[in-house]
């Protein structure tokens, strides 16, 4: 049920003035005269203390709305005005003492809780403002420089100390919140994995893209390398958490071996993979003389935009063929998986999708947030804190999430998904097991 409470009226710039006051009713000049020194500090400091002003009226409305007002003789009360003390509220990306009204039961259930309280005093805000402000880049002693002012209340979680202990509880948050995620809901199609390196530790990181086209981050895992092992903890732990597969998925990851392993130990013949085409022309030039590497590349780029995937996939073993004489690794490069390179296109489904698809530049674009957002710190500690930033850096990432370039097409890649893994499995027998 909403309630009406008193309002604060701000009149004209002379309002501070004896004159001004005298038209304006009791409420709003009582307001008026506490938030007058404010305004000497600009419009922030002025609208905060007004808002102060404003919750102390709430919190007054509430608790009489509970045991009626001071001093009413009221045979029925159920619980009595019993002064006032002091509390910590967030105001302006701190913790400010203000001074709130207390009311007792008369009976035994001792002191009455109000809801706007709680409400004000809840430090989730607080714990958002110093993430997304570490995130940004700004340092622990730095944060009460880019503070909001707040006039002349005295404010507390300023300290370098305090700033670093709520961002150390916020980012435990993030981690347990994206590692515990329920995945059972999600109607997941693709999924794509890579891999940073942060101080000499791999972190690998995993996205879900859903059939309306929407980005998920779903796990982290770290390790040593960029192994087998902790690829298939990793997926092994996406499934446990509720990942659905039985119909298929599109695993779209880079030309790593462990991941290619790792993803047909879990998930067999469910998973169709597209290796990145963009990580492949890398890996292929960088067999070659610098001289030869523009020539080549184009010719790659040109082969994996062919419309027909055979025509694409001719073009990559002509290409290799040349190649095999002068520079047998490069060659190799191309030809180690070259036909998962061309499973997208394969399927037929419009180019805007195409493009998305057949690179991992989804979930890269989610690692440059995370390595600027952790870009400023010096002294990594353990893996957990590594994985603290990490997880952190992937829910900001996702809040500035749009959906995938040519998502209205995802119905069409889910048919052609589908139907790959039917002929698999039809083809592969009943009998075949999977990991």
């Amino acid at each position: 049920m909403s309630k009406k409470v008193p309002v604060v009226k701000i009149t004209t710039p002379d309002a501070v003035s004896v004159d001004a006051l005298a038209g304006l009713p009791f409420e709003a000049t009582v307001a008026m005269a506490d938030v007058a020194g404010a305004m000497r500090d600009g419009l922030l400091a002025f609208s905060a203390a007004a808002g102060l002003v404003v919750m102390r009226q709430m919190l007054d409305a509430e608790l009489e709305s509970i045991v009626g007002a001071k001093h009413a003789k009221l045979p029925d009360r159920v619980g009595n005005w019993h002064g006032t003390t002091t509390g910590q509220v967030v105001l302006g990306g701190r913790t400010v003492s203000v001074e709130r009204p207390r009311g007792r039961f008369t009976d035994d259930r001792g002191e009455i809780d109000l809801a706007t309280w709680a409400t004000f005093a809840s430090d989730d805000l607080l714990r958002q403002v110093v993430v997304e402000r570490m995130l940004a880049g700004v340092a622990t002693r730095r944060h009460v420089d880019v503070a909001e002012p707040v006039g002349t209340v005295k404010d507390r979680s300023m300290s370098k100390s305090a700033v670093s202990r709520r961002f150390v509880a916020a980012t435990k948050h993030a981690l347990s919140e994206l590692l515990a995620r329920d995945l059972s809901g999600l109607d997941a199609v693709v999924l794509m994995i890579d891999g940073l390196n942060v101080a000499d530790q791999m972190i690998v990181v995993a996205m879900v893209i859903t059939a309306d086209g929407t980005k998920v981050p779903v796990g982290l895992v770290l390790g040593d390398t960029e192994n087998t092992v902790i690829v298939k903890d990793l997926l092994a732990d996406l499934v446990a958490r509720g990942l659905r597969f039985e119909q298929g998925l599109l695993a779209v990851i880079d030309g790593s071996k462990a991941l290619h392993a790792g993803i047909v130990k879990v998930f067999g013949d469910q998973a169709v993979i597209q290796r990145c085409t963009l990580h492949k022309r890398r890996n292929v030039i960088g067999y070659l003389p610098v001289d030869e590497r523009d020539r080549v590349d184009k010719r790659l780029a040109l082969a994996f935009a062919q419309p027909d995937p055979a025509n694409g996939l001719k073009a990559c073993r002509d290409l290799a063929g040349e190649l095999d004489k002068i520079h047998p690794d490069a060659a190799a490069s191309l030809r180690e998986g070259l036909e998962e390179m061309f499973t997208v296109a394969r399927f037929g489904i419009p180019i805007r999708l195409r493009r998305t698809l057949t690179n991992t530049n989804c979930v890269e674009s989610m690692i440059s947030i995370i390595k600027t957002s952790s870009g400023r710190v010096k002294n990594w500690g353990d893996g957990t804190m590594k994985k603290r930033w990490i997880a952190a850096g992937m829910l900001e990432a996702e809040r500035s999430f749009r959906r995938v370039k040519g998502h209205a097409d995802m119905p069409t890649l889910i048919t052609a998904i589908r139907a790959e893994v039917t002929r698999r499995t039809t083809t592969a027998g009943p009998d075949r097991a999977v990991a």
